[in-house]
């Protein structure tokens, strides 16, 4: 799947815009997408999707209230240059809609969530909705749950329930389980068996690297100091046979 890259369609000055929309009155994408970096990860894996956060989305251009801003947005297939010129996603324009949005609980939007927002999205023709609760199923109706649209209608997705707080369910779109970790967000390559990287993995990854490569420094120091202890030590050596040899010769009246 690759990312179109086509000209626009329509002449910039005629493009509809999305006006600015206010960020959110919580902190609940902050802690949950972009301070855990769960959103970069997700964008590195897919490099060939518009990955974004809180782009609003509408079916047409923006007219009225039938917008919706998802928490998380991942298409395939779509032109981002055109989402930037459009400052949101409108799907009559991208010519399909997004593959997979998800939106993070929080106790102002829970319900509205698992309910308008499901049924929206439905309406959207958004092929996989997510929706994650950190708080474990306080402000949803569930601590993890997904929808696959078939037939234009949602299905619930299967959430295994892998014990000690380990809930996840497959996202065909993404070829990844989404995952709720002891109330965190994750992502699962079951093909790499392991999960996409969080921005503490990735700090710690960074700090081993560093202790390795001090430790590579002191080796190759240590190396280096030995080399030149050898060095000297030979030269002694030679200095010294010389000194024999001389010595010998002049014993002989050489």
């Amino acid at each position: 799947m690759t990312s179109k890259t086509t000209a626009l369609t329509q002449v910039r000055e005629d493009l509809e815009r999305f006006p600015d929309f206010p960020p959110r009155d919580d902190m609940q994408n902050w802690f949950y997408i972009h301070e855990s970096a769960v959103g970069s990860a997700l964008a590195i894996h897919l490099p060939n999707a518009i990955v974004v956060s809180e782009v609003p989305v509408t079916p047409s251009q923006p007219r009225g209230t039938d917008v919706r801003i998802p928490d998380l947005l991942v298409s395939f297939d779509s032109d981002l240059a055109l989402l930037r010129e459009q400052n949101g996603y409108v799907i009559e324009s991208q010519g399909k809609a997004p593959d997979f949005v998800l939106e993070v609980a929080s106790r102002s939007t829970g319900e509205v969530d698992y309910t308008d927002k499901r049924r929206d999205y439905e309406r959207f023709g958004i092929g996989e909705y997510w929706r994650f609760d950190p708080s474990g199923g306080e402000y949803h109706d569930a601590a993890l749950a997904g929808d696959l649209l078939v037939d234009g209608v949602y299905e619930p997705i299967a959430i295994e329930d892998l014990g000690e707080g380990r809930l996840r369910g497959y996202s065909e779109a993404l070829g990844l389980y989404v995952c709720w970790e002891d109330g965190m967000l994750r992502f699962f390559d079951p093909v790499a068996e392991s999960y996409l990287r969080s921005h503490e993995e990735d700090i710690g990854r960074a700090g081993d690297a560093e202790v390795r490569a001090e430790e590579e420094r002191a080796a190759r120091m240590a190396a280096e100091a030995r080399a030149r202890e050898e060095e000297a030590a030979r030269l002694a050596a030679e200095a010294r046979m010389a000194e024999l040899e001389e010595e010998l010769r002049r014993l002989r009246g050489e």
